[in-house]
């Protein structure tokens, strides 16, 4: 079997394997774009083919930067387009293209890859772990009202409406500068959140509101008139569904969110993406009145270079912690000591007994914060050496917020 980049030449082919791949076949082309492939990058697509040159496999990853606690952007390959056609499964073509994929992703120098699994099942024996986690809420409209903040000072800026900020709805065709730009501007502080490219908006690529189905648009504004938030939104026999509701401020999440939970002429809205602790559950004046479904794991994280990853993000607290850490996908197992002082860690090589011996998965689960190491050490995943062990891992791993990723890709 061989693998190998694609070329301009054989692209299509690409395209039409992943599709038979998964039983489906390419969407006719819309004007102005909305395919779900377009967005790929040729030279980041990787062909399998059998010894007779029949194309068996696809994968593929795009070019996205990944915000880490603290605020840091590195860059982070999205995996996508992974397939084999039905009459070549369990005949170790995946196997194959993952290897090749992450042998070539390390000697490019790559900190970390990530990727949405299809199947839960199918990406952690390659070193993937789940990283960020996100839930439907569906609110009753009737019981919508959301009560009045108890914290001194934010109960007066509540009643007074003084966020001083306003709300505009626009059609999608109308505000693909203002989406871009203030998606931009969240991404950079939210940590576990994407890039989304240029690319991806000028060939309106991807789901809503990146793609050309129609949506309105609840635009805020600042008290300048600048756009810092949106929220995305179509109706549909009484139930309102957002898609995506961005901003870095509290504030103006509240603002957006009680602009569709006030909309007239619909029984019940539907948040699609938001993280299990986000607020909005404990502003309603009834707490039962949001109902969490759906609660699933998003994006998932697969380290390549340890100590560089562990290095690259920011922390929160000072302390120090040897991890033995397993690569048995790629045939690694290590022992780093990992010392933070001061919100950036240091990682080396060390012969030093271990705190915490995990795998390279459940690293890549930890890395943002969004799931605790004792949790995994009692799901017995972890095993912690010493008493205090995974709590200090707990303290340390924490994010500044919880790691959220509205992207699909």
């Amino acid at each position: 079997m061989e693998i190998r980049p694609t070329t301009d030449k054989d692209f299509d082919v690409f395209v039409d394997t992943v599709h038979a791949a998964f039983g489906r076949f390419p969407e006719t082309p819309i004007e102005g774009g909305g395919l779900w492939w377009s967005a790929l990058e040729t030279d980041r697509c990787l062909l399998a083919r059998t010894a007779d040159g029949r194309p068996v496999g696809t994968a593929a990853t795009h070019s996205f930067e990944l915000t880490l606690p603290g605020e840091t952007l590195v860059p982070a390959p999205g995996v996508t387009a992974v397939g084999v056609l039905p009459s070549h499964r369990r005949q170790g073509v995946l196997r194959a293209m993952m290897r090749h994929q992450l042998t070539e992703l390390r000697a490019r120098g790559e900190l970390l890859s990530v990727l949405l699994a299809s199947e839960a099942t199918i990406y952690g024996r390659f070193g993937y772990g789940p990283a960020t986690y996100t839930a439907r809420l569906t609110v009753p409209r009737h019981k919508a009202a959301l009560a009045v903040p108890r914290a001194r000072g934010a109960a007066r800026a509540a009643a007074t409406g003084s966020d001083n900020g306003s709300v505009e709805v626009l059609r999608r065709a109308e505000c693909g500068e203002i989406l871009e730009e203030v998606y931009d501007r969240y991404r950079r502080a939210q940590p576990g959140a994407l890039s989304r490219p240029h690319r991806w908006w000028a060939l309106r690529a991807g789901q809503p509101p990146i793609s050309p189905t129609p949506r309105y648009v609840a635009v805020h504004r600042d008290a300048d008139g600048v756009p810092d938030g949106y929220a995305s939104y179509s109706t549909e026999s009484g139930t309102l569904t957002v898609d995506e509701t961005i901003t870095a401020d509290d504030a103006v999440f509240t603002a957006l969110a009680r602009f569709v939970l006030e909309h007239d002429l619909v029984s019940q809205v539907v948040f699609r993406h938001v993280p299990s602790d986000h607020p909005l559950r404990r502003q309603f004046v009834d707490f039962r009145a949001g109902e969490v479904s759906g609660d699933m794991d998003w994006l998932w994280v697969r380290l390549l270079d340890v100590p560089r990853a562990l290095m690259a993000r920011g922390w929160f607290m000072d302390g120090e912690l040897v991890l033995d850490v397993d690569d048995p996908f790629l045939g690694a197992h290590d022992r780093y000591l990992l010392t933070v002082r001061d919100g950036r860690a240091d990682c080396v090589a060390t012969d030093r007994e271990p705190d915490l011996s995990l795998d390279i998965r459940d690293l890549g689960s930890v890395y943002l914060g969004g799931t605790a190491p004792s949790t995994l050490v009692r799901a017995g995943h972890i095993r912690a050496h010493r008493p205090g062990a995974a709590a200090l891992a707990d303290a340390l791993f924490r994010a500044e917020r919880s790691p959220h990723c509205l992207h699909w890709f």
